[in-house]
């Protein structure tokens, strides 16, 4: 039996921390993602792949401005609550 979320808070995205942050939130937000890993693992992880140049701050450069905050991603889930 598959059920759907009914409302948009009950979907999980992938968006940036506005609380746990250095530069952007990127890092933050993709190990708050997936629950239980530390966000500064995935920060060593990210410079490793920009050191050794498989792009990490391309990456990080393009989660930046795809992800939404997660202060916009609430903003807008209690706008569409109150329907």
């Amino acid at each position: 039996t598959n059920k759907k979320p009914r409302l948009m808070s009950d979907v999980k995205r992938l968006t940036r921390s506005s609380t746990d942050k250095k530069i952007a939130g990127v890092c933050g937000g993709i190990a708050a993602y997936f629950d239980g890993v530390d966000s500064t693992l995935i920060r060593v992880i990210m410079v490793i792949l920009a050191v050794l140049g498989f792009g990490g701050l391309i990456i990080y450069i393009i989660c930046a401005i795809v992800m939404p905050l997660d202060t916009d991603i609430d903003h807008v889930q209690k706008k569409d609550d109150r329907w």
